[in-house]
């Protein structure tokens, strides 16, 4: 059974930084894609980055505009996101998630990619 684990949420003023880590279980970590999503309040799921099983490839959203760093740690089936320069609009519930697949394959397939495949989540509260 695939486990999925977040943690490192927490308050932070805008311009902060925090560091959310996922503690994978269940599966072979590095062969696949993993992939950060995040819910804002009273909106859907949103796409924010994800990392390629076999070249360790990293593709992030627009959004990010190099404000954020997904890593992996495949020693410790451990998947990262740094965050930094927060703003208040990255306030939300970050989900960390494991693709079916490899390799990300691109916007349009990355959430559904990772159906089923989800952790509880990790609140990022940015506030003045």
């Amino acid at each position: 059974e695939v486990q999925l684990v977040e943690s490192g949420g927490g308050l932070v003023q805008p311009g902060g930084s925090l560091t959310l880590s996922c503690a994978a279980s269940g599966f072979t970590f590095d062969i696949y894609a993993l992939t950060w999503v995040r819910r804002a309040p009273g909106k859907g799921l949103v796409w924010v980055a994800s990392i390629d099983g076999d070249s360790g490839a990293t593709t992030y959203a627009d959004f990010v505009q190099g404000r954020f760093t997904i890593s992996r740690d495949n020693a410790k089936n451990t998947l990262y996101l740094q965050l930094n320069s927060l703003k208040t609009e990255d306030t939300g519930i970050y989900y960390c998630a494991k693709s079916r697949y490899s390799r990300y394959r691109g916007p349009s397939s990355a959430i559904a990619d990772t159906d089923g495949n989800r952790g509880q989540g990790t609140q990022v509260i940015v506030t003045p």
